[in-house]
């Protein structure tokens, strides 16, 4: 592990000599609704916004990672690389009436490996992911298939999203156990695995040569295997971001 770290940061520094790297930093409100019964209180947490990819390491907003193998040339690169990010599902049994009981189901932070590859402003990117903290304590996999659109100064980069979840995975934030159950209200409930389907895109604004604003919007079509579950009523989870962001090289 040492003899890797030195060589990582030996690429690192050669890298960085070569060219001057973009590095786009900034910070903003995230909320995202949740499925559950009775209006269930949206996640809302502010969010760090960071784009930099220097062909080692990267960071994609809230999500970064270290390459270990690829190739980057003008208009096409490729590459594997191990990554980590936050999972923001989760709630307490005090947030609405239909969880009044339920155990805690905690936010978590998943790690694995990454392919992912661009063609001019189009790419392709496959995750296998695991819980690192042990919460849910499964897995997931999720390709994302995406392009890049201009408006006058307006950019859009929307994208097509399939995520397969275990049913360990849905069972955690989905399922209700024996010790939840209550008699022909909340009865025990375990998921099968499935997929979800999801869209979004990213819209950026440049305000001056540095400054722009950064919106993301998503939305989610959970599966039917979830949708099933007695402590749930929407079919669908939207998510958004709103941020001020400044680019700038080094």
């Amino acid at each position: 592990m040492k003899y890797l770290l030195i060589l990582s940061l030996f690429f690192f520094t050669l890298n960085a000599a070569d060219a001057k790297q973009k590095v786009t930093i900034g910070l903003g409100p995230y909320i995202q609704t949740q499925p559950y019964k009775q209006d269930t209180t949206p996640i809302l947490v502010p969010s760090p916004v960071i784009f930099f990819d220097n062909s080692l390491f990267y960071i994609r907003w809230s999500r970064f990672g270290m390459y270990f193998l690829g190739k980057k040339e003008k208009d096409f690169a490729w590459g594997f690389s191990i990554t980590a990010q936050p999972r923001t599902y989760g709630y307490t049994s005090n947030e609405s009436k239909a969880l009044e009981g339920m155990d805690e189901r905690k936010t978590t932070f998943e790690a694995g490996i990454a392919f992912s590859a661009t063609l001019d402003d189009k790419y392709i990117e496959s995750m296998l992911l695991t819980d690192i903290l042990r919460r849910h304590d499964s897995w997931i996999f999720k390709t994302e298939i995406g392009d890049k659109y201009h408006f006058g100064k307006l950019n859009f980069y929307p994208s097509f999203i399939i995520i397969y979840q275990s049913q360990q995975f849905l069972n955690y934030y989905f399922g209700v156990k024996n010790s939840e159950k209550i008699d022909k209200i909340r009865p025990a409930y375990t998921p099968t695995d499935g997929v979800l389907i999801g869209a979004q895109t990213y819209i950026r604004y440049p305000l001056t040569k540095k400054l722009s604003t950064f919106i993301n919007i998503r939305a989610d079509l959970i599966p039917q295997t979830a949708y099933n579950s007695p402590i749930v009523s929407k079919r669908y989870i939207y998510s958004g971001l709103f941020s001020l962001i400044y680019t700038f090289e080094y």
